[in-house]
């Protein structure tokens, strides 16, 4: 969210889709930025294979973005906040299919034990999660841990960074 005015500044020609228990003054901000608003609570196909998982999460809300493509599903997080498994998860139900792709964005296991991050790793395996990358919240000891697991297959990450995809 805190990128959203830069990016609207430069092309406001955009539909914004923002979780309707966003704040109210954040709402307006966009809506005097952005050429559209939806508010999103369910999860829904916004494109055609271009999915919202709609709001996740009990405390901090959030939602994330699944594409599907020939490969299979592309994950794309903010945080996390509601659980980096949870969100695999839901993407999978939601879009009824069985391969994840790749999973990008932040993970939210800064400060988490290494026990519980190669837990999560194993989720992931199990959920056929072929690539990662992790970036920001995800933590030097996550991304350290995922691009041992998974090796090549490991993505580098992080504001700024191109990531070709076939």
């Amino acid at each position: 969210m805190g990128g959203l005015t830069g990016i609207l500044k430069q092309n406001s020609a955009v539909t914004v889709y923002l979780l309707k228990s966003f704040p109210g003054d954040f709402k307006d901000q966009a809506k005097s930025l952005a050429s559209a608003i939806e508010e999103v609570h369910e999860p829904e196909e916004l494109f055609p294979g271009v999915y919202t998982t709609g709001e996740l999460g009990n405390g901090i809300r959030e939602q994330s973005l699944a594409v599907v493509t020939p490969q299979g599903l592309i994950i794309i997080t903010g945080c996390a906040h509601p659980g980096i498994v949870n969100i695999i998860q839901r993407a999978k139900i939601m879009t009824n299919t069985d391969s994840v792709y790749l999973v990008i964005g932040g993970f939210h296991l800064s400060g988490t034990s290494v026990s519980r991050i190669e837990s999560i790793i194993d989720s992931f395996i199990d959920l056929a999660v072929q690539k990662v990358a992790p970036c920001h919240c995800s933590g030097d000891k996550t991304r350290q841990l995922f691009k041992e697991h998974y090796g090549s297959n490991y993505i580098e990450s992080g504001a700024g960074a191109r990531i070709s995809l076939p």
